[in-house]
């Protein structure tokens, strides 16, 4: 039979390349942040998670969606989640590389060398990170509970994995979630109505049976989770294990799993709890802080995991238009194409820049300056990062046209990333919750403003900036509606964006950033950069290979 036609100008896949040493705008950020940070074992892990066989990890952890079993064949209850074995080989890699509960165990500049890890990580796979990411953000909260951190700690932080359904006792590392919004409450925790009843003390410390359920609860076979529910003081935090210390399971029934638009590696169901019994975390009461403190630190996790996704779809769009040729040369020589990918390419590397300096805040723990910058980038880096994603990636998605909308049995890289990108912005907090924050956290008074100054004042000396900076002291002191409070979390992110670049991405990008996002020469879509923009410097530096 013969061929009707011949395949040619297809481009090749993206495979085989270092996500760590091909990326000069991620090295050149966390330098910057740690200039003493040894990175050979980030090289390491850049150069494995490059490589076709985590690639093809990443697609069947994907394709073979987790599988819920809520009884066993003679009909007793399991509540187990059964996952590809591509899953729990991502998994094994994630924890190898200590982007879990590891850096709380004290070694200097770990948040950073675990936030540039967790970057490069969601550029292959997003979706196994959630469980990832819960066990970072609850670890320090455990500390509220010395019993339990004392048992619990280590093993949150040792770099193993262990996917086992047996008691913790027996495990050599474990995974936390978390359990927090009901179906009348979503962010208004305050709503939830799961009732936490008094059942006696022990070793752990004050003991309470659960009657309730929780509307999203992600990754339920984690090992233990905290959650919130009402006590007799209020809201109260509590450490709910999956077994009991007696080794009964507990009663935690999975009702059923998520049918999401995509993270679709994850688990996430909905529960219920027929008395499970939890332990207190914390005092009676004071729930609400102690999840905005594990908050915080999911959001910084949305902020780096919209970073590589960026940078996922960035790559993904360059290595196409490389090869791609139309209308006699190829895609990237196109003039027009030029603008777009070098705008993709700015606003990639400025997500990326306050997304490391928002986790250097958490390796300087003990510095004033540094804490009043973490209460002010959290919100912003999590609205305005996670909100220029999905804008971001259905520009790169365009870049491949109809290949980068094909699935293709998750061979379709860019579609993946399409449908993973919006998740970041609602987790944790939608843009309004963001925003609101950031006006709790401003008129709170003076010293996070004075701290913000301070940190734009070394990009003093370009007119763009300058003009920009200036305006935004006044600007927080006159901002008191809440209608207002998005577009101040936009600009204050673009001016630390700004003055972050300015210190160690090249001269041409910080001053293509400054004239398209500072003095209003840009459009409202990318690639409405200025003609006289550096795009071929722009362009070169964002190459992944």
């Amino acid at each position: 039979m013969n061929a009707t036609h011949e395949v040619f100008n297809q481009p090749n896949a993206l495979v085989g390349h270092n996500l760590f040493t091909g990326d000069h705008a991620l090295q050149d950020a966390l330098r910057f942040n740690a200039s003493a940070l040894a990175t050979e074992e980030l090289s390491r892990l850049g150069a494995t998670l490059g490589t076709a066989e985590m690639q093809t990890h990443a697609r069947l952890a994907n394709v073979n969606t987790p599988q819920l079993h809520t009884h066993d064949r003679v009909g007793r209850r399991s509540d187990q989640v059964e996952f590809h074995p591509s899953y729990h080989a991502l998994m094994a890699l994630a924890t190898d590389a200590g982007l879990h509960g590891t850096p709380w165990a004290g070694a200097a500049n770990d948040h950073l060398r675990r936030a540039a890890g967790f970057i490069m990580f969601t550029e292959l796979e997003a979706s196994v990170l959630c469980p990832i990411s819960m066990t970072y953000a609850v670890t320090p909260a455990l500390r509220s509970n010395a019993a339990i951190a004392a048992e619990w700690g280590p093993k949150l932080a040792r770099r193993a994995y262990d996917p086992r359904f047996v008691p913790a006792a027996q495990k050599s590392a474990v995974t936390m979630g978390m359990g927090m919004t009901e179906k009348q409450g979503g962010s208004d925790v305050r709503a939830n109505t799961t009732q936490a009843l008094p059942d006696g003390v022990d070793a752990w410390g004050q003991r309470y049976r659960l009657v309730g359920h929780k509307w999203f609860f992600s990754a339920p076979m984690c090992d233990a989770f905290l959650v919130l529910a009402q006590a007799s003081a209020g809201l109260s935090c509590f450490f709910l294990p999956r077994w009991l210390p007696d080794g009964s399971v507990n009663a935690i029934r999975i009702q059923r799993l998520k049918d999401k638009l995509g993270n679709k590696a994850n688990a996430s169901s909905e529960v219920e709890f027929d008395e499970a019994q939890a332990w207190l975390v914390g005092d009676e009461g004071r729930g609400v802080p102690q999840i905005l403190e594990m908050g915080n630190l999911t959001r910084l996790d949305c902020a780096l995991g919209t970073s590589g996704l960026m940078r996922q779809a960035l790559s993904l769009a360059l290595n196409h238009t490389a090869q791609r040729n139309a209308f006699g040369k190829p895609l990237i020589r196109q003039p027009l194409m030029r603008n777009v990918l070098a705008d993709l390419a700015l606003e990639s590397e400025a997500a990326t820049a306050l997304s490391l300096r928002l986790a250097r805040t958490y390796d300087r723990a003990g510095d004033a300056r540094e804490a009043a910058m973490r209460r002010l980038l959290t919100p912003i880096a999590k609205y305005w990062i996670c909100k220029r994603g999905s804008h971001f990636a259905q520009e790169a998605l365009e870049c491949l046209g109809g290949n980068g909308y094909v699935e293709e049995g998750g061979e379709g890289v860019m579609a993946r990333v399409y449908r993973e990108i919006p998740l970041n912005s609602i987790w944790e907090g939608a843009g309004n919750i963001m925003a609101l924050d950031l006006l709790r956290a401003l008129r709170k008074g003076g010293e996070i403003t004075d701290a913000l100054i301070e940190e734009l004042a070394p990009a003093r000396g370009s007119t763009a900036f300058d003009r920009f900076a200036a305006a935004l002291p006044q600007r927080i002191d006159d901002t008191t509606a809440e209608t207002d409070a998005r577009r101040l979390a936009q600009d204050v992110a673009l001016a630390v964006q700004a003055a972050l670049l300015h210190q160690h991405a090249s001269d041409f990008v910080f001053d293509a950033f400054c004239r398209s996002r500072l003095a209003g020469d840009w459009g409202q879509a990318f690639g409405t950069l200025p003609s006289t923009v550096d795009f071929d410097s722009i362009i070169a530096r964002a190459m992944p290979y």
